[in-house]
């Protein structure tokens, strides 16, 4: 990265490691050397936070672009960008559910929101 790093989480099966940034991106790293797999760019701000989905296949992420964004783990293409947040409404936290078929978030505006992300 070439900002701070904001969040970090383990993939379910602790092969991987998500980071997201200040640098508006996320990168994903091999856990047992550390080297980089990929980096996930299209946040225009600040990733504040990424979460591995239960079964590992898809990633998501906040960010203080006011958007949150549904990853394939896999390749690293964006399924989803869930943008219901309105001006200064930074996303700052995600967790998924442990079904997978929902993600809560954390705002800047004092709300947590539940979504059902695969709708």
């Amino acid at each position: 990265h070439t900002g701070y790093v904001s969040s970090v989480a383990f993939s379910p099966d602790g092969t991987r490691i998500a980071s997201g940034s200040e640098d508006n991106s996320i990168r994903i790293w091999t856990a047992a050397d550390g080297t980089v797999e990929r980096i996930l760019s299209g946040h225009t701000g600040y990733v504040s936070s990424v979460a591995f989905s239960p079964d590992g296949t898809r990633i998501a992420s906040g960010s203080d672009d006011w958007t949150m964004r549904i990853w394939t783990a896999a390749d690293g293409t964006v399924e989803r960008i869930l943008t219901s947040y309105v001006d200064s409404s930074w996303v700052m936290s995600v967790a998924f559910s442990p079904d997978g078929t929902r993600i809560a978030s954390g705002s800047w505006d004092q709300t947590v929101r539940i979504w059902n992300w695969a709708d």
